[in-house]
């Protein structure tokens, strides 16, 4: 190889300025170019609004699917700030659109990420060849434009606001992009899940892109967890030998609280969801806590009924899990999660708090409803003889 070839100085190095480098690089901010980052796109705008409801400033999201390829976002909260003195905490609208924040830190319990890593709205901005935002504040209505990142038109006052919010919508650009196109379902499965995991959550999604194909779902589950459950066992659900368990409780050794549902159902599928502060997880300190104290209680129950004698040894957390339909989520004010795609929980104290109370609630449903807690210690049973 010759000196030419392998010559390297600052003339090699491109430096990308403003918002060039996102849309040079669209994968590292939202993941893709495929519908996975049109999906994430969505995400980054509504994650605003929904923490609005979350924190009570606001009662609903809206999130619709526009006939034109764009995407429009509506909360009924109090307004962005239209300048940066009017909030002490909150951007002014034009610096939320146009200016990167700083990224999605851990969060408390009451900060919901939607997306993979929270890059925020002006991102969204930068890759959309459109935005456009009206504001509904102290009975004025405000309206701006921008494109791929920039505003194209001065915040204008644009008469009288009937109520407070804010609309955000945006069309992702086609030299990005291409041709991929929002999944309604992919959407529809995440806002779901936010609005299980969060009681007083409503979101409304609505896809007006085909006149002859419109669809549209209301989501709100007041029963959290517990109508979690019963939406992944559907139909399977008359097949189930007990209630769903669930509860929630607060513990300060963990810093924050957890929401637990479950139940066994007569069939060999295991389908365990975790969640830390609304987040999906693969695994974690809270998973292996309620696949402890399953067992625990468990072999407890058992070993007081003489159903394993002294030699026999504990159930093991893998021979509990057939048949099982649970959702575990925690949501804390200090999460530490061990790798940068924060699928999986490492706050050690968790696994504990976790194993504690679910081990006493499942142990005072055994000794409660013994007819059925028979039907469920049988099954368990079989399984581990099958294993």
């Amino acid at each position: 190889m010759s000196e030419e070839t392998t010559k390297y100085d600052a003339s090699n190095i491109q430096v990308l300025e403003g918002w060039e480098a996102v849309r040079k690089r669209p994968g590292m901010y939202v993941g893709s170019t495929s519908e996975r980052g049109l999906r994430h796109m969505v995400f980054e705008v509504a994650d605003r609004a929904v923490n609005e409801v979350l924190d009570g400033r606001a009662a609903s999201v809206d999130v619709t699917l526009t006939p034109d390829g764009g995407v429009c976002v509506v909360d009924d909260g109090p307004g962005i700030p239209i300048d940066e003195t009017e909030g002490a905490d909150d951007p002014g609208l034009e610096a939320l659109l146009t200016q990167m924040q700083a990224g999605a830190g851990a969060g408390g319990r009451h900060d919901v990420t939607l997306g993979f890593c929270g890059v925020g709205p002006a991102v969204v901005n930068a890759l959309s060849q459109r935005m456009t935002a009206e504001v509904r504040r102290e009975g004025v209505r405000w309206v701006q434009e921008y494109a791929r990142g920039v505003a194209a038109t001065p915040l204008t006052e644009a008469g009288t606001a009937t109520g407070s919010g804010t609309t955000i919508a945006f069309w992702p650009d086609a030299d990005i992009f291409g041709a991929a196109e929002f999944s309604f379902d992919g959407l529809e499965e995440r806002f779901r899940e936010l609005a299980f995991l969060n009681q007083g959550l409503e979101i409304s999604l609505t896809d007006l892109r085909r006149s002859d194909e419109s669809r549209s779902v209301q989501l709100r589950f007041p029963g959290g967890a517990r109508d979690f459950v019963a939406f992944l066992d559907g139909h399977e659900a008359a097949s189930a030998p007990m209630d769903i368990i669930a509860f929630e409780h607060e513990d300060p050794r963990m810093a924050g609280m957890m929401e637990v549902a479950f139940r066994w159902r007569s069939c060999p599928e295991e389908r365990v969801r975790s969640f830390a502060n609304s987040r999906p997880t693969v695994d974690g300190t809270h998973t292996v806590g309620f696949r402890d104290g399953t067992a625990a209680a468990v072999t407890a129950y058992a070993r007081e009924q003489g159903l394993l004698t002294a030699t026999d040894p504990d159930f093991g957390a893998d021979q509990i899990g057939e048949g099982l339909t649970a959702v575990v989520s925690v949501k804390l004010d200090r999460p530490e999660f061990e790798g940068s795609t924060r699928a999986v929980l490492g706050n050690a104290e968790v696994r504990d708090c976790v194993r504690q109370a679910v081990q006493d609630r499942l142990g005072r449903w055994l000794r409660e409803d013994q007819a059925r807690a028979a039907v469920v210690i049988d099954w368990i049973f079989q399984g581990a003889r099958r294993d």
